[in-house]
């Protein structure tokens, strides 16, 4: 059998508007949500403030700016052999207060000259509507998706951009790794539930009532977006996105099994069960009932729901961890959760623990359970990267990294999984939303800017540059 991806396999890289386009107040955009984070690192939460603090830094502020240098970013992109760019809109440069009744025209300009930049060079933009952030206005009055307002403000900000590049993107995500929202770390990142807050966010204390409750109004919203965009552009294909965090029971006990199954079943597959399947799964009414969970809806939310399933399911995958229920359990820390460390895994500067094979099972499970195309559109490495005296790069562990999780997919692949693509995370080093740090970085390619907000900007290739060139070039078949 032959080791390679199929024909028409989508290679790229994967962004956030609000950690690398910059530009925070330009042209008429207004504040979002990531605008108040602060800057932290792995031992220091970043801290989030409800008014800016014209002395300290907010890194995703400046971003590595990529609204002034799209052009050249696109370009490298293009150089290393994308043929899917996956990026977001910042909804703030769109509506700037998010409940207005007329967008903003230099906003949507931006992302005109964004779009025919890639179909210039070939690339199929892949573009999440709402990817980490929000108009910082709707926490200050609604408190974010706590509102079932902000339905109809997410449908009319959709309606626009939908209108407006229908001719220019075919694929669409509705929420970013959606499924954070079931816990504390997506309050600031996905449903701002942050209405008046100051401090860490690792300190925000919500209920499962209000996660579940803010979680409704976004499966709702999302579900009349997608059932729109099926009705009036039937050449769009509408997907999920969720963070896919595989873990395994930490022993054999029995005990251990079921509670890695509950974790499994909270984290990774409610949100797409509701996404893929339409409806709310069994398993969620006694969750619901045990942990004082009573949703509002009204009487056509089901049905919106119902009738707003996705075409493709996609996610992202960085890491794998342990659950169990033995208190001798030792705990690691990676991607912005916790989980039991596995003694058979190496892990990153950052904690986060390396599973290629993971990936591979992941990709199985996910397509048994829903059997329609999938997307890997988050997978990478952040690390401490050293500039020799030559302006050289040499990252041969993310070279490790990636051509390990390539590997991976190529299995899958053969197993039967119908994978259509992949995009690296940060295919250009950029803020992490996690530290705010710089020096956590992702890309191929370096950007010449720190955590103390200096640079100059200047892009480099990294050595990764080339390996990711090389394997796209041969559509996966050369990983050596």
């Amino acid at each position: 059998m032959e080791k390679k991806f199929p024909d028409g396999f989508f290679w790229g890289g994967a962004t956030a508007a609000n950690q690398f386009e910059g530009a925070w107040d330009v042209d008429g955009r207004g504040p979002s949500v990531d605008d108040h984070v602060m800057g932290g690192s792995f031992e220091k939460p970043r801290e989030i403030t409800v008014d800016i603090d014209p002395n300290k830094l907010y890194p995703n502020h400046d971003g590595i700016d990529f609204y002034h240098h799209y052009a050249e970013d696109i370009a490298l992109f293009a150089e290393m052999g994308f043929n899917m760019f996956r990026m977001s809109i910042s909804w703030s440069r769109i509506f700037p207060m998010g409940d207005e009744d007329e967008p903003n025209e230099a906003g949507l300009a931006f992302y005109d000259k964004v779009f025919d930049c890639c179909r210039e060079h070939g690339i199929e933009p892949l573009v999440t509507l709402s990817h980490y952030e929000m108009p910082y206005h709707l926490v200050e009055k609604y408190n974010g998706w706590a509102s079932r307002e902000l339905i109809g403000f997410f449908e009319r900000y959709c309606r626009t951009v939908f209108e407006r590049y229908k001719d220019k993107v075919t694929y669409w995500l509705t929420f970013n790794e959606i499924n954070t929202g079931t816990s504390a770390m997506g309050a600031t990142l996905s449903t701002g539930l942050i209405q008046g807050y100051e401090g860490p966010m690792s300190g925000i204390e919500v209920t499962p009532q209000q996660c579940y409750q803010a979680l409704h109004h976004q499966f709702v919203a999302s579900g009349r977006v997608v059932r729109y965009a099926h009705e009036h552009y039937p050449q769009f294909k509408m997907g999920n996105m969720d963070c896919f965090i595989l873990s395994y029971a930490a022993t054999c006990d029995p005990a251990d099994v079921w509670a890695n199954e509950q974790e499994m079943r909270r984290m990774n597959w409610f949100c797409s069960d509701v996404q893929v399947r339409g409806a709310y799964p069994s398993y969620a009414w006694r969750y619901f009932e045990e942990n004082g969970v009573k949703l509002a809806m009204e009487p056509s939310d089901l049905e919106d729901i119902k009738k707003g399933t996705v075409d493709f399911y996609t996610f992202s995958y960085y890491m794998s961890s342990t659950v169990g229920t033995h208190d001798d359990m030792e705990m690691t820390q990676g991607n912005m959760t916790f989980g039991g460390k596995n003694p058979y895994l190496e892990s990153t500067d950052w904690g986060w623990q390396i599973d290629p094979t993971g990936l591979r099972y992941s990709l199985n499970l996910i397509y048994d359970r829903y059997q329609i195309p999938l997307m890997v559109v988050e997978n990478g490495m952040g690390a401490k990267d050293e500039v020799t005296a030559d302006g050289k790069i040499h990252d041969t562990y993310r070279i490790d990294y990636l051509k390990k999780h390539v590997a991976a997919m190529r299995e899958a692949v053969m197993d039967g999984v119908d994978l259509i693509g992949y995009t690296w995370w940060g295919p250009i080093d950029l803020v992490s939303a996690g530290t705010g740090e710089m020096r956590k970085r992702y890309g191929f390619i370096y950007v010449d800017k720190h955590d103390d907000g200096t640079g100059t900007y200047q892009r480099l290739k990294k050595d990764s540059f080339y390996a990711y060139q090389k394997i796209i070039a041969s559509n996966g078949a050369d990983l050596d």
